[in-house]
């Protein structure tokens, strides 16, 4: 029998999967309710302790996983203190999250850590292993699901409500367009991120340059950049080989137009970048001559197994993982597959959705078939009504109407002002809170 494939040593940040904006990853690891024996408190926030056994616990995976990439890592003073203040940040958000009353369903987090094993194609039993392999507690790992999911809620509703676009901002935007029409140019990018937290120290820098140099030279001596994404990038899209997606030229950084300018689709930027954020690895995936005002729509085809007591969440994934080799060994359709198989009410048409346009379907759904080729087929996935597996057919640019037009511009708008929201939003939720620090007991 063929071992499965092991998970990422990141076992830790695989929640962060769940986070698709600019949300700092909450370590799923066991958080103890309070210190132990031998132990102590470092931090008070607000009614959460900060341990000093949980911050020695994620030095240790922090030192784990620089001795697996070879990397340095600053003075044991100095990330002793990154560590705690990054626990202390994450515990200001779940606090929040909490006192803010956000409810996160069960069946909600069975389906993130559903999607977590199916993203490591392990079984849920594997992943349970793997957590006790690595000294996490199962109970624990659901319960920073959970914390994160409400985080995230609780984000999206704050920070975006902090982002107003004024009719002017979106009328000289759809100004700028219009004088553009034509001449834009439209990048698909992936990149590898490797970040660089504010402030960090020298040593800080060079360790985490140092990673990205290696990362690049993987890259150069022909190993798939999406593998090396996927293990070494802390962007959100790295389980989707690194790729942002096809965007105009004037919704991506300069830094990064300026860097894929002369490369042909499918090369990769010679030189690092430096950014406010990190280190970059850039690749241009493709490239195409943009049209202002056009939204892409798919037309895919999908296999909808719903969880029953004959039927359970996990049977469901592996039914559709069959069925895909199936397909993909050239014994069965796509079609007939969905029509045999499928119980959404799309099985007679062969699973045939029609055309769709961005925000028709739910997000986990349009995650997952984002990055998926003309062609090609999603890995199982789970969403709010049951397991899914879709495949992409085609893809068209439609033309927007001028209510389309304004909706678009200020979503953009919006885009371009989270990053600022976003760290205003932080700094008035720590300066809100009840820290307390302590030292260490004599």
């Amino acid at each position: 029998m063929t071992e499965p494939r092991r998970p990422t040593h990141l076992l830790a940040c695989l929640a962060a999967a769940l986070l698709m904006g600019g949300a700092p990853a909450l370590q799923a690891q066991t958080a103890p309710d309070g210190p132990r024996p031998g132990d102590y408190i470092v931090a008070v926030v607000n009614s959460e302790l900060v341990t000093a056994g949980e911050v020695q616990k994620r030095i240790d995976r922090v030192r784990q996983d620089a001795a697996r990439n070879n990397a340095r890592l600053p003075s044991d003073a100095e990330l002793r203190k990154q560590i705690t203040d990054a626990l202390i940040d994450e515990r200001v958000l779940i606090t929040y999250a909490r006192d803010m009353g956000v409810k996160v369903d069960p069946a909600e987090i069975d389906r993130a850590v559903a999607n977590i094993a199916s993203q490591n194609k392990i079984t849920l039993d594997q992943l349970r292993a793997q957590l006790q392999a690595e000294g996490m507690d199962y109970g624990r790992f659901r319960d920073t699901l959970r914390d994160q999911i409400a985080v995230e809620r609780v984000r999206e509703r704050d920070v975006v409500a902090r982002i107003q676009p004024t009719d002017r901002e979106i009328d000289a935007l759809l100004d700028q367009q219009r004088a553009a029409v034509g001449a834009s140019i439209e990048y698909n990018i992936a990149q590898i991120l490797v970040t660089v937290p504010e402030g960090a120290s020298e040593a800080v820098v060079a360790e985490r340059r140092a990673r990205a140099e290696a990362a690049l030279a993987r890259v150069k001596a022909g190993e798939p950049f999406a593998t090396v994404a996927k293990e070494v990038s802390e962007d959100a899209n790295r389980n989707n080989g690194g790729e942002i997606g096809m965007r105009p030229a004037e919704r991506l950084p300069d830094l990064f137009v300026e860097a894929v300018r002369p490369l042909a689709p499918g090369q990769v930027s010679p030189a690092l970048l430096r950014s406010g954020a990190g280190y970059h690895v850039l690749k241009l995936v493709d490239k195409r001559d943009g049209r202002a005002f056009t939204i892409t729509q798919t037309r895919a085809r999908h296999i909808l197994l719903r969880p029953s007591p004959q039927l359970n969440q996990e049977a469901a994934l592996r039914r559709l993982a069959d069925l895909k080799r199936q397909i993909e060994a050239g014994t069965i359709s796509f079609e007939q597959a969905a029509r045999d198989n499928s119980e959404d009410g799309s099985a007679a048409q062969g699973g045939e959705l029609g055309w769709a346009s961005p925000g028709t379907f739910v997000p986990e759904f349009e995650r997952a078939i984002a990055g998926v080729p003309v062609g090609g087929m999603t890995d199982p996935f789970v969403s709010r009504f049951g397991a899914h597996l879709v495949q992409v057919e085609e893809r068209r640019n439609v033309e927007l109407d001028l209510k389309q037009q304004r909706e678009q511009a200020r979503n953009v708008l919006r885009e371009q002002k989270f990053a600022e929201a976003y760290a205003e939003w932080i700094r008035d939720l720590r300066a809100r809170a009840y820290v307390e620090l302590r030292e260490p007991p004599s």
